[in-house]
């Protein structure tokens, strides 16, 4: 009788390990490579959340530099309910520090929670998606080491925003309590939304439904936390961003709460590894929803298609966009009063005698901004569909350049447009609940579609470069709306010769209702947005899609 072992070679053993070291094998390498990946897209988010802070904290201690000025501030801004639902509790504006945060904490956390939604999503998600995951995980990987790779990666980018607000706040001559306070606030608050990601990417097939999952959080953290602060201060509990502001930096400087979003942290954490057990790979937890056995006509065509996938994100930033423009005009009825007890307020917004109108444009411009950054967003969409092959089967069924990129243009020209007119409704119907005049509604509407062809313009100057220059299309965009963010925001702060604002498209607009209006700078505008499009349509004739 002859017996046969086999021996397992130990580079199997190291290919498949089964104890928890062996599952996370090669983190460390994966680590250094992702912080390789990130060394370009990285520092501008930090920038970011550094410069929003950093600019507040100047601006708010030029403007706020007597006890005199905190006391009004607190009586005309504390006393606004739509104010204390955008900003954050009234006890935050006991101190200068406070009042920073007042006034950019809630904007801070969002770009924070953003930044680590996409860090995590990016490296473990969209790599199974795109097929990277499984190269790498040929080489000797453990199981769990790209989640765990993607949290210690998220770990230290939240320590650095940490560190940098910190050296920010003592920079900007803010206390270095309340500072410190304010760095690990925002570093246990990322690691949150870091976690969550990490948990929500096991339980869906798609990236795009776990970023839902994570931006809906996001969008209900920051209504309970309004609802909480506009009352009794109970549903602010219930919130992370409720949790990072009731700390009170700079006057009480409570620390206690950050208890609640480490430990969040963890447990989700934890959860994320558990849940990485049970699926197989390149699958989630809740498999894929089937689809209908036949296909609808609409999607038959790219732009039925290019509304199918982006239908839910156009409703988002819809919803948000009407919010912003019901705070905006909820906001009119105190802004006179605002203005003679703070006078820079005037200059600021540059607005002359009516502070209102100047209150109103701004807030028009705002959201064009936020209605451009989705057009770019939708924008480059095209791209990511040409390099990850999924234009090729579009083109395959006879559907031609033409058709492809205008009708997936339906999306982002048509969803601004949607977003301009929810800008002005929400807008309209917040100044008439303050003024108790809804003939606001159909007037705000009005205006803010003259805002409309700038908008445009956002989406022409990325169809440009996609057509000529595709890689750096991305950069392009994004500056552009970066640049004309700072000019509406900051321009007039920093004295900056008139000029460099007219490179911004918004500001090219009539600035309705501070101007009376004007056909033709939106005709002008409306014609270089058109051939910009046509101008982008002829470069992406002339070249090989995917290049």
């Amino acid at each position: 009788m002859t017996t046969t072992s086999t021996r397992e070679h130990p580079s199997n053993k190291e290919t498949r390990p089964r104890s928890a070291a062996g599952a996370t094998a090669g983190t460390r390498t994966l680590l250094r490579f992702l912080l390789r990946r990130e060394r370009f897209a990285l520092p501008w988010w930090l920038l970011g959340i550094v410069f929003l802070f950093g600019y507040q904290s100047v601006g708010s201690q030029s403007l706020y530099d007597t006890p005199q000025d905190l006391a009004n501030l607190r009586r005309t801004m504390g006393g606004n309910a739509a104010v204390v639902a955008m900003s954050g509790p009234t006890e935050l504006i006991e101190s200068i520090g406070g009042e920073v945060l007042f006034e950019i904490l809630a904007f801070v956390a969002i770009v924070v929670a953003l930044m680590n939604m996409f860090l995590v999503g990016r490296h473990t998600r969209t790599e199974e998606e795109t097929g990277r995951a499984e190269l790498i995980r040929s080489a000797r990987i453990g199981r769990r080491a790209p989640v765990a790779a993607a949290l210690y990666l998220a770990l230290l980018v939240n320590v650095i925003v940490g560190v940098l607000l910190f050296v920010t706040g003592l920079a900007t001559g803010l206390p270095a309590d309340g500072s410190l306070l304010v760095g690990a606030a925002m570093t246990a608050y990322g690691l949150l939304f870091a976690a969550l990601t990490a948990a929500a990417v096991q339980v869906f097939e798609g990236v795009r439904a776990a970023y839902g999952i994570v931006t809906a959080t996001l969008g209900a953290a920051f209504v309970l936390r309004a609802i909480g602060d506009v009352g009794d201060g109970t549903l602010s509990w219930a919130s992370p961003i409720g949790w990072a502001q009731r700390t009170f930096p700079y006057s009480q400087n409570r620390w206690w709460p950050l208890l609640f979003p480490l430990l969040a942290a963890a447990v989700l954490a934890a959860v994320a590894f558990a849940l990485l057990e049970r699926r197989d790979f390149a699958a989630g937890l809740l498999p894929a929803r089937a689809g209908r056995a036949a296909a609808s006509r609409t999607l038959g065509t790219p732009a039925g298609l290019a509304w199918r996938l982006q239908r839910w994100m156009l409703v988002a930033w819809a919803a948000g966009v009407l919010l912003m423009g019901l705070a905006f005009g909820s906001m009119v009825e105190t802004m006179e009063e605002f203005a003679a007890d703070n006078p820079e307020i005037a200059d600021v917004l540059g607005g002359g005698a009516n502070i209102i109108d100047s209150f109103l444009a701004l807030a028009f411009v705002i959201n064009g901004l936020l209605a451009a950054a989705f057009g770019v967003i939708s924008t480059l969409r095209l791209r990511a569909e040409e390099t990850s092959g999924r234009a090729e089967p579009v083109f395959a069924t006879g559907v031609s350049r033409w058709s492809w990129l205008f009708g997936n243009l339906t999306v982002p020209l048509g969803g601004t447009a949607v977003m301009m007119v929810a800008t002005g409704l929400g807008t309209g119907l917040g100044y008439a609940l303050a003024v108790s005049d809804f003939g606001e509604v159909p007037r705000m509407t009005a205006m803010a579609l003259a805002y409309l062809p700038a908008v445009w313009l956002f989406v022409g100057l990325a169809v440009l470069c996609l057509g000529w220059l595709p890689r750096i299309a991305a950069v392009a965009a994004w500056v552009l709306v970066g640049y004309s963010t700072f000019m509406a925001m900051f321009a007039d702060a920093v004295e900056l010769p008139g000029w460099t604002a007219k490179v911004s498209p918004l500001e090219n607009a009539p600035q309705v209702p501070m101007d009376a209006f004007t056909a033709a700078p939106v005709l002008v505008l409306a014609a270089v947005a058109v051939a910009l499009l046509a101008g982008g349509y002829l470069g992406l004739r002339r070249r090989d899609l995917g290049y």
